[in-house]
């Protein structure tokens, strides 16, 4: 056991030390994870913890592993007495071995004396013992046979530079993949996914498509999973491909018109993958998955037009020297007039990619539910289907109904679905293909490649249940071989973060920081270069500067808001529950902004949770939500221009209160907590790079956990002016 260093960003699960007051000592358990991606039985596995006390006072504590049977530690599992002073952040490292193959709970305690004050743990499997050789490449891949067609959704998310996309894991570290976070268009990572896929009975993969604008010539978003990785991998002659068009995203990812259809995307799809070798065709038909078939209704002018233009794309795929081409759309759904519509529409088949269950349900009725709509559907008899099945879902915030169905109970699932689809008329493609979701959707909670929690559990599943004969295998990880990381990029990015966070999280204070429940402070009295705005209420609440730069303030420097903004990390602190006041200055010459916004934390996917202040048709607005977006309270008079005005909201648990230059504009009856959440603090727009900003300058910011008095607001527009 030891203290090391630990490059890696502070996100992940807070716990609270009990009973820590405004100014006290809080440590929170930012990290605890295992070093490696998946372990292995027979190897030394370090797990670190990462604490720091984000209160006003110093803590201290004693860190406890816990382990579970079959795994050992080497020393002992306690860290000895930590003192951390405010701010202070501390690496703590203990090394385990597990002798033998087994899934296993680790454990973090913060103790204090006899009292377990915080505490978190993770799931992590253990892969039977190999012992590590080095090899030049990944060893050919050896395809299992089934009888069945087993494809599964892929998501293409994950290249180099969308470190963003990845902070959903950091907040679920047993959710790591075996790659680590990694770059999705290197060739190897194409190599890796297909030997674990066709080893395992999975032929095919279905690739999100993302056109990146319409109307002209193609254009790609998130293109290197296919074009960078696929198209150059070694072994991309041993599965298969097909694409689904996501044209979610209206206006961009669809057609503008019937010829920007035949002119720019039937050429390019037919040149660019339906001639390619590797491109899934049944009797000489290429598959096409559409996700929104309903949205082409306007991009082509209605249903009748929809369904001659699917005419002429088999045509023009005939043309093309294919035996035409075979369209299957995307739905969830039990409705039998959606089902009519995607048959009008001249859909050959229906597929889900993902089935969305209500209520955060258990492994079992997870699995009954989704059998329960694939029967129904087939009872319907409005459009054929082919199953999809799905592993679990949570949302990229986890919001909504979150579920997972663990290795064994998949199994079980995959039995089912396989006996369902061997009752299909012969002719109907489903009686021979089943999909998968998903192999990738790391952010979104569903997966099937291989990950620390359950390593290769559910490709066993799928091998057991579609392979039965294929005899035993062995599952390789890079390290056993020698090769990888693939993370490369993002660990840098990470090292750069981490540099940055120490910076973000510095205690600094202003003269008024002893303001009884200040909680943050943004002044953006920074360096007029600097990406940094500290937060001078001495918490360590500091934010980075998006796109936005600074200008003479109401004291010092303002933030200039014209599409840029100060984000602040999310932190418990920002929601402070019972009652709150947000006060600032603008200054703006733009009179009757719309819709535009200067603090806020009320985001997509949890827009019944936080607050925010800003403006509505010119004049001050306080929003602070109970269901999605309720609870906005609006100024009667217009934000004046041309000078500084001070705009405070506040909240006492029972009433909001909106205050303009120290007068009351409203109030509005809100009984109840503030609804927490775990989404930034953005200042200065809606969100980072969004149309709904203010355009103007933002200073002095300021974040009470309680409300201030009308007395103290009026004191505050003399005193700060």
């Amino acid at each position: 056991m030891g203290t090391r260093l630990w490059g890696s960003i502070t996100l992940g699960i807070c716990l609270a030390l009990e009973g820590a007051g405004a100014g006290g000592p809080e440590v929170r358990i930012l990290r605890f994870e295992p070093e490696a991606n998946v372990c292995r039985a027979g190897r030394t596995e370090t797990v670190h913890a990462v604490i720091r006390n984000t209160g006003g006072a110093a803590a201290g504590g004693t860190l406890r592993l816990g382990v579970t049977e079959g795994v050992t530690v080497s020393g002992p599992q306690t860290s000895g007495v930590l003192a951390l002073a405010p701010g202070a952040q501390t690496n703590v490292a203990w090394t385990v071995t597990a002798a033998a193959a087994c899934d296993s709970v680790l454990s973090v305690a913060l103790e204090d004396g006899a009292r377990t004050v915080a505490r978190t743990d993770i799931r992590v499997r253990f892969l039977p013992p190999m012992a590590k050789r080095r090899l030049d490449y990944i060893p050919e891949p050896v395809p299992v046979k089934t009888e069945v067609l087993v494809g599964a959704h892929h998501c293409p998310l994950w290249e180099a530079d969308k470190f963003n996309l990845w902070a959903n894991v950091l907040k679920h570290p047993e959710r790591t993949p075996a790659l680590g976070f990694y770059a999705q268009e290197n060739p190897e990572i194409s190599d890796w996914e297909t030997k674990w896929a066709v080893e395992h009975g999975i032929s095919f993969f279905i690739y999100c498509w993302y056109r990146a604008s319409q109307g002209g010539a193609v254009k790609m978003r998130y293109g290197t999973a296919i074009h960078d990785a696929l198209f150059k991998s070694r072994f991309a002659d041993k599965m298969k491909f097909t694409i689904m068009w996501e044209n979610q995203s209206k206006g961009i990812a669809g057609v503008a018109d019937e010829r920007d259809l035949f002119e720019n995307l039937m050429p390019y799809w037919i040149e660019t993958y339906f001639k390619y070798p590797g491109y899934l065709k049944i009797d000489n038909r290429p598959l096409l998955f559409v996700y929104r078939p309903e949205f082409l209704i306007k991009d082509l002018g209605g249903v009748e037009k929809v369904r001659a233009a699917f005419g002429r794309m088999r045509q023009v795929c005939r043309d093309a020297g294919f035996g035409g081409l075979i369209l299957l759309g995307e739905y969830r759904g039990l409705d039998p007039k959606h089902l009519a519509l995607m048959k009008d529409l001249g859909l050959d088949y229906t597929f889900a990619y993902c089935w969305g269950i209500p209520g955060s349900p258990a492994p079992q009725q997870a699995i009954q539910s989704q059998m329960a709509s694939i029967r129904k559907t087939q009872e319907l008899g409005i459009l054929p289907q082919v199953v999809t099945v799905s592993q679990a879902w949570s949302g990229w915030r986890d919001e909504g109904s979150i579920w997972k169905i663990p290795p064994t109970d998949f199994e079980g699932l995959l039995r089912e679905a396989k006996a369902f689809i061997a009752t299909l008329p012969s002719d109907q493609l489903g009686s021979r293909m089943l999909l998968l979701d998903n192999w990738n959707e790391w952010g979104e909670g569903h997966y099937l490649a291989p990950y620390r929690e359950y390593g290769f559990g559910y490709l066993d599943a799928v091998r057991n249940v579609f392979a039965p004969d294929a005899g035993p295998h062995e599952d390789l990880l890079p390290e056993d071989i020698g090769l990888g990381p693939y993370d490369t990029a993002y660990r840098t990015y990470a090292a750069a973060e981490a540099r940055l966070n120490e910076r973000l999280t510095r205690r600094v204070r202003k003269p008024g920081a002893d303001d009884p429940g200040l909680i943050g402070w943004w002044a953006f009295d920074d360096p007029e270069d600097d990406r940094v705005t500290l937060d001078y209420s001495g918490h360590g609440l500091g934010g980075v500067l998006k796109n936005a730069g600074r200008a003479p303030g109401i004291d010092g420097r303002a933030l200039v808001c014209n599409g840029g903004s100060a984000m602040i990390a999310p932190d418990p602190s920002l929601s402070p529950s019972n009652a709150f006041t947000v006060a600032c200055w603008v200054k703006t010459d733009l009179a009757g902004q719309k819709h535009a916004w200067f603090i806020n934390r009320i985001f997509g996917g949890s827009t019944s949770s936080g607050f925010r202040l800003g403006l509505q048709d010119g004049r001050p607005c306080f929003g602070v939500p109970v269901t999605s977006f309720s609870h906005h309270l609006t100024g009667k008079a217009p934000l004046p221009t041309g000078h500084w005005v001070h705009l405070a909201g506040t909240f006492d648990g029972q009433t909001m209160r909106l205050y303009m230059d120290g007068e009351e504009q409203g109030a509005l009856a809100r009984p109840g907590p503030l609804q927490p959440n775990g989404r930034p603090l953005c200042l200065g727009n809606y969100d980072a790079g969004h149309a709904a900003h203010f355009t103007g300058l933002l200073d002095e910011v300021k974040l009470y956990g309680r409300a201030l008095s009308a007395d103290e607001v009026r004191g505050a527009a003399r005193r700060d002016r």
